[in-house]
């Protein structure tokens, strides 16, 4: 037998696949952060409508939790524990942080 063993993907390519996805994971995060960030800004400028920066975050929140379900899921699905693990955690862990924001007063 190789590196793989016959039930599944070798540990050396999860750990690989796992950290591309969650250098992608981040920078998704960090891109959502900062659009929410911005709207917040805006925010600060126009008293006279309701804040946008909730909503904005809200939004985050559903696009991170969805990718968490559907990227986490198929890969534990397809017995890539590692990587599945990571976008549940770490796109979970957003969305979490984004619902925070969006509850904020």
């Amino acid at each position: 037998m190789g590196a793989e063993r016959a039930g599944g993907p070798s540990a050396g390519r999860q750990a690989g696949v796992a950290a591309v996805l969650l250098l992608i994971d981040l920078m998704v995060i960090a891109w959502l952060l900062y659009g929410y960030g911005i709207t917040g800004w805006a925010d600060g400028y126009d008293d006279a409508d309701a804040p946008e920066a909730p909503r904005a975050a809200l939004r985050a929140t559903w696009i991170l939790a969805g990718g968490a379900a559907v990227t986490g899921g198929v890969l534990l699905a397809s017995r890539w524990r590692v990587p599945g693990a990571v976008q549940l955690l770490v796109l979970g862990g957003g969305a979490a942080m984004f619902a925070l924001l969006a509850a904020r007063p």
